[in-house]
C-alpha cells in the first residue's frame, strides 16, 4: 500500500506539473495577439486560439498517458521489490520478487530473492534445531529448568512440571523464587550465580503422594564468544538407587543377623563340650543335637540364599512341560504330610478336576509346598487348611487359606520381602529363613504371573497364585 501510494504521489506530481506547464503555454500564446502592433482580425485570433487550445490539451492528455505509463513501467519493480523487503522484515522469508529487464532493478530483485532463499532455509534449519532440542529436553528422563542472567524462567520440561507440581505456561518469564522451588535448590541457584561454577548436591522432595531423593546439578550456561547467558539446573531422580541401597544394607544386615545366632550357639556349645561337658553323656548328647539342629539351620539358610541368588540371574531357564496343576498340589501336600501330623492338623482340596497349564512343574511344586509350610508354620494346632484352584479366562488361580494369626493391613505388602517378618517371635519359633515366601515371589514372577494376600488378624490369610495357562502367548502379548 506504501509503495502504490509512492507511485500515485509521483503521478500526481508530474501531471500537476504538466497541467501547470499546459495552463501557463496557453496564458502565453493568448496573450501574444496583445503584444503585437499589428492589427490581426478577432475570427482569426478567435481561431489560432481554438486551434492552439486543442493542440495543448492533446499534448496534455498525450504527455499524461505517457509519463504515466513511464512512471508505472519504472515504479512497478521498485514498489514490489519494496513489498517484499517489507515482508522479509517481518519475517515471512517466502516472498519473492519478480526480476526487472531493467539491469539495475533486475540485479536488485535477484539479491533480494537469495536474501529472501537463505533467510528461508536458515528458518528452516532454525526450526528443526528447535524441535530437535525440544524433544531432547521433553525426553530427559531428569527434570531440567533453564535460567537467564536476570534469573527468570527461560525454559523447563514436562518432568519438572509434573515433579514440581508446576506449569510451564505459568512459571515462563517468572524469577526463580516465584515458581515453589525448594530452599536448598534456591539456595544452590544463587551460588551457581555468585560463583559462576557449578555446584551439586543431594536433596530430599516431600510431596503428599510420595518423596524423592534427587541429586541437583547447576551449571553455568556460556556462549560461544564467552558470554554469560544464564544457568541450568537439572534434577535426577535418585530415589531408586537410595531404596536399593537400602535394601542391600538391610539384607546385609538381616543375612549377618540371621547367620549370627546359629553360629554363635555352635561356637558357644562346641567351646563347652571342649570344656568338659562332653565327659557327661547326658549333657554332650543334648549340647550335640543343639548343635546339630543350629547347623540344619544354617544349612536351610545358606542354601534359601543360593536359591535366591540363582532365580534372580539372569540366564535363569525354566524347564517348561505341560503340567496338571491338580496333580502337582497333592503331590505337595503329601510332601508335607509329616509337618501337618506334627500339629494335628488337615488339608481340605476343594477337587478342581484337571487343570492344565505351561510351567516348570519342580518350580510349581515348590511355590506350593513353601506356602503349605508357611501356611502350617504361622497356624494354631488341630486347625484347617483349605486349597483351591480354578481356571479364569487364560490362567490358573490357586489359593491356599489358613486359619492363623494373620497379618496386619499395612503389612501385607511387605511379606515377600528378603528375610521380612510379620510377627518376629512367631517367626522366629517356626524356624524359618525368612526368605521362602521372596523366593515364591520370584519364581511366580518368572512364570510371567502375580501373587498377593488377603488377611484378617486371627481369623488366617489366604495366598492366592495366578498363572498363565500359555507362558508363550503371554510373553508375546
Amino acid at each position: 500500500m506504501k509503495s502504490k501510494g509512492h507511485s500515485s504521489r509521483i503521478l500526481l506530481t508530474t501531471s500537476a506539473t504538466l497541467v501547470v506547464f499546459s495552463i501557463v503555454l496557453w496564458i502565453v500564446i493568448s496573450q501574444f495577439f496583445n503584444v503585437v502592433d499589428a492589427p490581426v482580425d478577432s475570427s482569426l485570433e478567435k481561431t489560432f486560439l481554438y486551434y492552439i487550445t486543442i493542440v495543448i490539451i492533446l499534448f496534455l492528455v498525450l504527455s499524461l498517458f505517457t509519463v504515466s505509463r513511464v512512471i508505472y513501467h519504472f515504479t512497478k519493480p521498485v514498489d514490489e521489490i519494496t513489498r517484499v523487503a517489507g515482508k522479509l522484515a517481518i519475517g515471512d522469508y517466502k516472498a519473492r520478487a519478480s526480476v526487472s529487464e531493467f539491469r539495475d532493478l533486475g540485479n536488485l530483485a535477484t539479491y533480494i530473492n537469495k536474501i529472501a532463499q537463505h533467510a528461508q532455509e536458515t528458518q528452516v534449519v532454525r526450526s528443526m534445531e528447535k524441535e530437535r532440542l525440544k524433544t531432547l529436553i521433553e525426553s530427559i528422563g531428569s527434570s531440567l529448568i533453564m535460567l537467564g542472567r536476570g534469573g527468570t524462567v527461560n525454559l523447563m520440561n514436562g518432568v519438572f512440571a509434573q515433579t514440581f507440581n508446576a506449569s510451564s505456561a505459568d512459571s515462563i518469564g517468572k524469577p526463580y523464587k516465584e515458581i515453589g522451588l525448594p530452599a536448598a535448590v534456591e539456595q544452590l541457584i544463587e551460588n551457581v550465580f555468585l560463583t559462576e561454577q557449578v555446584h551439586e548436591r543431594q536433596i530430599r522432595l516431600e510431596r503428599q503422594i510420595d518423596t524423592l531423593n534427587l541429586t541437583v546439578y547447576g551449571a553455568p550456561v556460556i556462549g560461544r564468544h564467552g558470554n554469560w547467558l544464564g544457568i541450568i539446573v537439572v534434577f535426577h531422580d535418585i530415589t531408586q538407587i537410595i531404596q536399593l541401597e537400602e535394601v542391600r544394607k538391610d539384607f546385609v544386615a538381616n543375612v549377618s543377623h540371621e547367620l549370627r545366632t546359629p553360629v554363635t550357639s555352635i561356637k558357644g556349645f562346641a567351646e563347652t563340650l571342649l570344656d568338659g561337658a562332653i565327659e557327661d553323656p547326658v549333657i554332650s548328647r543334648d549340647f550335640v543335637s543343639i548343635i546339630e539342629k543350629e547347623s540344619g539351620r544354617l544349612h536351610s539358610l545358606v542354601s534359601d540364599l543360593l536359591e535366591l541368588s540363582g532365580i534372580e540371574q539372569q540366564g535363569f531357564i525354566l524347564n517348561l512341560t505341560e503340567v496338571d496343576a491338580a496333580i502337582t498340589i497333592r503331590e505337595a501336600v503329601e510332601l508335607v504330610s509329616v509337618k501337618l501330623a506334627e500339629k494335628e492338623m488337615r488339608i481340605e482340596i476343594e477337587d478342581p478336576g484337571e487343570l492344565k497349564l505351561e510351567a516348570d512343574g519342580g518350580r510349581l511344586m515348590q511355590v506350593i509346598v513353601n506356602l503349605l509350610i508357611n501356611a502350617i508354620s504361622y497356624s494354631k494346632p488341630k486347625t484347617v487348611i483349605t486349597i483351591k484352584a480354578k481356571t479364569v479366562d487364560e490362567f490358573v488361580v490357586i489359593s491356599i487359606a489358613d486359619e492363623g494369626i494373620g497379618i496386619e493391613k499395612e503389612k501385607l505388602t511387605r511379606v515377600f520381602e528378603r528375610f521380612y517378618r510379620a510377627d518376629l517371635a512367631r517367626s522366629r519359633d517356626s524356624g524359618g529363613t525368612g526368605l521362602g515366601l521372596a523366593i515364591v515371589k520370584h519364581l511366580i514372577d518368572v512364570h510371567h504371573g502375580s501373587i498377593w494376600v488377603e488377611s484378617e488378624i486371627d481369623k488366617g490369610s489366604e495366598f492366592f497364585i495366578k498363572l498363565p495357562i500359555s507362558q508363550h502367548s503371554n510373553s508375546a502379548g
